[in-house]
């Protein structure tokens, strides 16, 4: 059962389509395998869409009756200035709906992802994305998404059967949304679909007894802290 979800300011952000799109992605494909927050979402972006197709119910909602008596006035004596932009509109969407059906029609079938002779199912969000090759480090395999964010990485991130990533902790946040598997740290067990955002308050060495399959997201170098691993600290600029 999933246990960690993004929080609710993250679902209104995507919803309104305010994510940038590491977290977009994140955020789209946790829903993909969450219902309870599939479900919110859809609820969600169907008032976002209320809003931005009637902007001014919100404002009217805040009217006293004599305002909207006015208002109602207001436009009465409008119609005829603003009927020829309307009659413009209804030409323009009758030649839209005119138009010949796509043929392309993107499919939201869950994709087929091989990483070492393993295939894992992951949900259509990544379909985009699946075009670069894998970087192989012993048992952690990683494909770095282009999301053209400045310092921000995003990458499927695979860990063999008894791999782990050494103890670290974080210089800025790190998302990880467990796709397929599970894995564990020092703050519990994970399963598919949990989504799991950390901060630089948190240290963990993340391992999997089975193997999985990750989409992480960092917007700065992890800082190891344990072992031979802190040699790595001096690199993490390139190696993030």
């Amino acid at each position: 059962m999933i246990k960690h979800h993004p929080q609710q300011n993250l679902l209104v952000s995507h919803a309104n389509g305010d994510l940038p799109l590491s977290m977009a992605i994140a955020v789209s494909a946790h829903c993909a395998l969450c219902e309870t927050c599939r479900e919110q979402l859809a609820r969600l972006t169907e008032q976002a869409a209320n809003l931005a197709l009637n902007p001014d119910d919100a404002h009217a909602a805040n009217n006293t009756d004599q305002e909207s008596i006015h208002t109602a006035h207001i436009e009465a004596e409008n119609i005829q200035s603003t009927q020829e932009p309307m009659m413009d509109i209804d030409a323009m969407l009758a030649q839209i709906i005119a138009q010949p059906m796509a043929t392309n029609v993107p499919s939201n079938a869950p994709l087929d992802v091989q990483v070492k002779q393993q295939h894992y199912t992951v949900p259509s969000v990544f379909r985009q994305h699946l075009a670069r090759p894998w970087q192989i480090l012993g048992k952690v395999s990683r494909m770095r998404f282009d999301v053209n964010e400045m310092n921000t990485r995003a990458s499927l991130l695979h860990i063999d059967a008894l791999g782990e990533i050494p103890q670290h902790t974080h210089k800025g946040y790190e998302l990880t949304l467990l796709l397929a598997g599970e894995f564990s740290d020092l703050n519990g067990e994970y399963v598919p679909g949990d989504f799991i955002l950390l901060n630089s308050q948190t240290h963990h060495a993340p391992k999997t007894k089975t193997g999985c399959l990750c989409y992480t997201v960092l917007n700065a170098p992890l800082y190891f802290t344990k072992g031979l691993s802190k040699l790595l600290n001096p690199i993490g600029e390139l190696i993030y």
